[in-house]
């Protein structure tokens, strides 16, 4: 734009001067060698521009000729030069497409039209097709020869990170994060990758600190750098809790105030307040915590605040709590829970129903399971309700990126990201699920109405004896590997079942309920067994301190 602005100019002027020349006639006489000439002065002045140009033109014209080889190079450079980038682009596209042989070939093409030591995507397009041909010990050598040329040291040393976390070495992912966030710490994936390995391997105080850098340096958002800081105290806090209750109790407060929505840390916070007297503040924080997001810890917690109290005075206290979110599944379990305690079963009875009625739950049945035994010691109905847990919806636990915990964590095991893990229903895993109407199976029948003919059939009793104690953690598995029993010959007459409760009049699938009926005793010698299903992972399976209801609750303690 410049220049046609000058050369506008030059034009103008020109035009100017001989328009004014010509508005002035004149005569120009030159003497020379003797001779007299004699012009006008337009003519003159035309001679002049035309030598002027003519100079110029052949000044323009020798030089050209003479740099004509260096220009003639540069331009067979230059088209070198954008033959090699050319390859080097379609060999990053390749690698990036996942086309190993391709992008191989682009670097054999990259490096012979580019100089490989100048040029450092060169060595990153290598270290990359070393990784799709499977060749990893050279890619990591490829990486770390980076770390020689501070032009791509951090590029090596995300290399030497990815690699790491693929081969799951964590410590060495760790030193790889921390070296290039103190190499820079602008960096958000160096920054964030130390952050998440600190918080991994429980270093608390250097977690705060780099977080208090990545905050200054604008890294991250305000409510992010709140969340995830409130996340680290409240596990720090937890950490605590066991030896040094009164350091505990001023991490969980702030850490409650950072993110008052994060369960982990309202119930920490009211654990050490709990743990000192404060019953009145501890119960806000729990009160406030269960109105946002009910969970079952917060209202064991809340129900257990004192002591002393009876079961009675707990029942009360789960009433209270429920209160404030009637709705909730949480609510009408934690009454249940706290009436099964109290030893009231038609309380207990009625909320774990309810519950069943407006949002069936794995652990709604496995609660009253429990409520069954302790009441009437019927097994026929203690392993209904255990089949049904079998199929029923699966209970909230802590979910981080697929990977479901008993107990929350500050960080995801997975990608290290901080404050990852959600209370919420985990992701079923899709399969071939082979389910049995209860149309289809055979059923119970009516315990009173039961002929007396059969009191004289040879065979063994349908109900096994009850179990004197409520909930036998040690019998569970049993429980559930019997109502999947597969039964191959058809069943035999079976005689009158022993009297049970009298309000179980109800026709019950027997494949949901009970074992296999027994056989007769079989002939000496006969090899005939029972084929049993492999025992499901999911309810009815706890430890032996927990009943069946309290089993797949997600502990955060």
């Amino acid at each position: 734009m410049m220049r046609i602005l000058f050369f506008f100019i030059v034009v103008l002027m020109l035009g100017v001067g001989f328009a004014w020349l010509a508005d002035r006639p004149g005569d120009l006489v030159l003497t020379f060698s003797g001779m007299q000439y004699k012009v006008s002065l337009m003519v003159a002045a035309t001679a002049v521009v035309a030598i002027v140009a003519t100079v110029m033109l052949a000044w323009w014209l020798i030089k050209s000729i003479v740099a004509s080889p260096y220009a003639l190079r540069r331009h067979f450079r230059a088209r070198k030069r954008d033959r090699g980038y050319q390859s080097l682009s379609t060999g990053l596209i390749a690698a990036g497409a996942g086309d190993g042989q391709k992008a191989r070939l682009m670097i054999k093409q990259a490096e012979k039209l580019l100089n490989s030591d100048q040029e450092p995507l060169i060595k990153l397009l290598d270290a990359q097709a070393a990784m799709l041909e499977g060749r990893t010990d050279d890619a990591r050598q490829k990486f770390e020869a980076m770390l020689d040329d501070p032009e791509t040291r951090l590029l090596g040393l995300r290399g030497l990170y990815l690699e790491a976390q693929r081969l799951g070495a964590r410590d060495a992912s760790r030193h790889y994060a921390e070296e290039a966030a103190a190499l820079a710490p602008s960096v958000e994936w160096a920054a964030t990758a130390a952050l998440g390995q600190k918080v991994t391997h429980g270093d608390w105080d250097g977690a705060l600190v780099l977080l208090d850098k990545q905050k200054s340096a604008r890294q991250i958002d305000k409510d992010k750098a709140k969340q995830e800081r409130a996340a680290i105290l409240t596990a720090k806090a937890t950490e605590l809790f066991e030896t040094d209750p009164l350091s505990a109790r001023p991490l969980a407060i702030e850490a409650n105030k950072l993110a008052p929505d994060l369960i982990p840390a309202a119930i920490i916070a009211a654990r050490t307040l709990f743990e000192q007297g404060d019953l009145r503040k501890g119960s806000k924080i729990i009160e406030q915590s269960w109105k946002r997001t009910p969970h079952p810890d917060a209202a064991d917690i809340y129900v257990h605040a004192r002591v002393g109290d009876s079961a009675v005075d707990r029942l009360k206290r789960a009433r209270r709590l429920a209160g404030l979110y009637p709705s909730h599944p949480e609510s009408g379990l934690a009454i249940a829970r706290a009436a099964l305690d109290a030893g009231e079963f038609r309380i207990a009875r009625e909320a774990a129903e309810e519950v069943v009625r407006n949002k069936p739950r794995e652990g709604a049945y496995l609660l009253l399971a429990d409520i069954e035994e302790a009441q009437t010691g019927d097994q026929g109905r203690v392993r209904q309700w255990l089949s049904r847990a079998v199929k029923a919806p699966r209970d909230p636990a802590w979910t981080a990126d697929g990977f479901v915990s008993p107990q929350w964590a500050p960080a995801s095991p997975v990608t290290g990201r901080i404050n990852a893990f959600e209370w919420k229903v985990p992701v079923e895993q899709l399969g071939p699920v082979i389910d049995v109407g209860d149309d289809d199976l055979p059923t119970i029948p009516d315990i009173d109405a039961a002929p007396a003919a059969n009191a004289d059939a040879k065979s063994e009793p349908i109900l096994p004896p009850p179990a004197p104690a409520r909930s036998r953690a040690h019998e569970a598995p049993a429980e559930i590997a019997e109502a999947e029993v597969v039964a191959f010959e058809p069943a035999r007459t079976a005689p009158e079942p022993k009297k049970a409760d009298k309000t179980s009049t109800d026709q019950r699938p027997v494949a949901s309920v009970l074992p296999r009926l027994a056989e007769d005793e079989p002939e000496q010698g006969s090899s005939d067994e029972i084929f049993v299903a492999p025992v499901p992972d999911d309810p009815g399976v706890r430890p032996e301190h927990q009943s069946r209801s309290t089993a797949k609750k997600g502990r955060l303690f």
